[in-house]
């Protein structure tokens, strides 16, 4: 492994070591958030939501990454320091968001695929400049009633454009998060998510290898194996821990350092637990799941308490802080299996 490959090895080890907080989110998904609570979106009212979020005391002792967006790498805190600067300056690995959201393709909705790839080096060079060591691309795949979907169109594409993502962030020293995410919508039960996850876990990892991406010097970002949100029959969390837990042992390569995993709209108590039972499963045959670190890089699962103890006032800044530290300290115990 040359210098280049051994330096994105440390940086996934480093990032993975506690838990990433997804602060990546787009313009339109912070503005159904901030309605939520009675706030309206704007580049100064996102400014301070995630000044807020990056300067909570000691947030450090639990997140070892932050996913940024392009217009929040791009912003200062109070003091004029850059967000990116300001993360690495308390131990926090910055990364950033590069896909560019989902588009439908005629004729096979609902299966969508991911834009962004046209000028991704240079983005990815502009985002490094600024401090990002880490980036992050997302694949969606829809489960139908029908069983057809995903599409093995949809499969095959993701899966390519996934593996050419990764490939062209290690060419320019940049760790990639894979994230190939199976969507909760729908009433599909465990068994059918297993399958699903099995499949495209199968690909990606087919492509990535055609591609020779260094394994060790990426991270995986996977939806964990649950019943779909409107199933009738759902799942408690050592049951959902043993399956996600087979699929990966049957598709992911043991070099990967790093899971992390998506709550893909679990409650965070939800995905807290799932997290936990994960671990405490792993932890009890670590020969039989050997990668390194099974973390979490959770955007809503993280962030929730916070929003709602926040409700844009600055009054409540210590407050929110508090409900960010707590939610972050219980996810990095589950992250070790010891909640």
């Amino acid at each position: 492994m040359g210098v280049g490959a051994e330096q994105l090895s440390r940086t996934a080890q480093e990032m993975t070591s506690g838990v990433i907080l997804a602060a990546d989110e787009s313009g339109g998904t912070i503005k159904k958030r901030f309605e939520k609570i009675g706030v309206e979106s704007n580049p100064e009212a996102n400014r301070a939501y995630r000044g807020l979020l990056f300067s909570t005391p000691g947030i450090s002792r639990y997140i070892s990454g932050v996913i940024l967006y392009d217009e929040t790498i791009r912003q200062k805190d109070g003091s004029d320091m850059p967000f990116a600067r300001l993360l690495a300056g308390n131990g926090i690995v910055p990364g950033i968001k590069v896909d560019e959201g989902l588009e439908e393709l005629e004729g096979l909705a609902p299966d969508k695929i991911t834009k962004g790839l046209d000028g991704l080096a240079n983005r990815l060079n502009e985002y490094k400049n600024m401090g990002a060591r880490f980036a992050k691309w997302r694949a969606t795949y829809t489960i139908t009633a029908d069983g057809s979907h995903p599409s093995s169109a949809i499969l095959e594409r993701n899966a390519r454009d996934l593996a050419t993502y990764a490939a062209i962030c290690q060419e320019n020293g940049i760790v990639p998060i894979v994230e190939p995410e199976v969507l909760m919508d729908g009433d599909h039960d465990i068994d059918t998510c297993a399958k699903v996850t099995g499949e495209v876990l199968g690909i990606v990892f087919e492509e990535l290898r055609r591609n020779k991406i260094h394994f060790s010097g990426m991270v995986l970002k996977p939806n964990m194996v649950v019943p779909g949100s409107d199933s009738v029959s759902q799942s408690t969390s050592e049951a959902v821990a043993n399956v996600t837990l087979e699929v990966l042992r049957a598709n992911v390569s043991p070099e990967v350092p790093g899971i992390a995993f998506l709550s893909g709209g679990l409650s965070a108590n939800r995905a807290t637990e799932h997290l936990n039972a994960v671990n405490v499963s792993r932890n009890q045959n670590p020969e039989k799941y050997p990668w390194k670190r099974l973390t979490a890089s959770f955007g809503r699962a993280l962030q929730s308490e916070t929003l709602d103890a926040w409700g844009g006032k600055i009054e409540n800044v210590v407050a929110a802080q508090a409900a960010l530290l707590a939610r972050a300290e219980k996810v990095f115990l589950a992250s070790n299996g010891q909640l």
